[in-house]
């Protein structure tokens, strides 16, 4: 199972980009990886993790207007995503073997 993570927070003034950093290095050291910019993914497995990173979440939305969004989608529902421009990550060649490194 995954979590999605979109978000479009403003970075105009130093306030909203040091709070736009904050949010996004808090994903990241919560296991989340970056998709494409503003869009991270994180396993986790099954929905008590999904609820605990939700929580986690709501803990650290940035004090700013902006906007986040969460999904939560099945290992195969990620796998049958189709990339219409780009290339695949490296996460997303491994596919369901990702979830063997847990």
């Amino acid at each position: 199972m995954r979590l999605i993570v979109f978000f479009d927070l403003p970075v105009v003034t130093s306030i909203e980009r040091k709070q736009y950093a904050r949010f996004r290095k808090f994903l990241l050291n919560d296991g989340y990886t970056m998709l494409q910019y503003s869009v991270y993914s994180r396993i986790c497995n099954g929905n008590d993790a999904v609820q605990k990173h939700l929580k986690r979440l709501r803990e650290n939305i940035p004090n700013v207007n902006g906007a986040i969004r969460c999904m939560k989608i099945t290992e195969k529902q990620f796998e049958n995503m189709e990339i219409l421009l780009g290339v695949r990550t490296s996460e997303e060649e491994l596919g369901a073997n990702k979830t063997d490194f847990f």
